[in-house]
């Protein structure tokens, strides 16, 4: 079956969804520790969550990075990514999409939530065909985030590390089955046509 272009793809249950953060150390790991954001977490500043692992592999050099040694499984509600989405303006101006280009900027100020989508990663970190979804957070978004939609928060920079050394070695099975089961998300055109460039 041919992959579409433009989809949301995350590990979920039925009530959660898994995005993936990178951080300093000293936000990370009382993150992981507390299942909750510290208080140096600033909540009026805009931050991206992704549920792509391996586009945050990209992202942060498999936590080899500066202020992102520290890779976060963070679970939240899916009526928070939902809201999220329904939310959220595309952070570039896609004609046919939005009426005309200040039409869109003025609906990407007000929106409490942006996206972007990236092309996908393979384990080598090489793009893919297909598009993995980056969320912006901002004001009442992040706020809601932050304090009313994280279940739960896990440090996996572990796992990061050993899929990793596996790839390194050549040994691809082996860091294919560490990776999360991240599986088409059940959006539907109706929170997503908004989206879609």
């Amino acid at each position: 079956m041919e992959e579409q272009k433009h989809n949301v793809r995350a590990l979920h249950t039925t009530s959660t969804v898994t995005v993936y953060q990178a951080y300093d150390p000293h936000i990370g790991l009382p993150a992981a520790r507390d299942g909750r954001f510290p208080a140096a977490w600033k909540r009026d500043r805009m931050t991206w969550i992704k549920p792509s692992f391996l586009w945050m592999m990209y992202r942060c050099g498999w936590a080899t990075k500066e202020d992102q040694q520290t890779v976060l499984a963070v679970e939240i509600t899916r009526e928070g990514f939902e809201w999220a989405l329904r939310h959220a303006c595309l952070s570039h101006y896609a004609h046919g999409l939005h009426p005309d280009r200040a039409a869109w900027q003025r609906e990407l100020k007000r929106a409490p939530a942006r996206v972007q989508w990236d092309p996908e990663r393979d384990l080598h970190l090489r793009p893919l065909p297909h598009r993995s979804i980056q969320l912006g957070l901002s004001g009442e978004a992040a706020r809601r985030y932050a304090d009313e939609w994280t279940v739960t928060i896990t440090d996996v920079t572990a796992l990061a590390h050993e899929i990793h050394t596996l790839v390194r070695h050549g040994e691809l099975d082996a860091a294919a089955g560490l990776l999360p089961e991240e599986r088409p998300y059940p959006a539907g055109d109706g929170l997503l046509a908004h989206l879609r460039p």
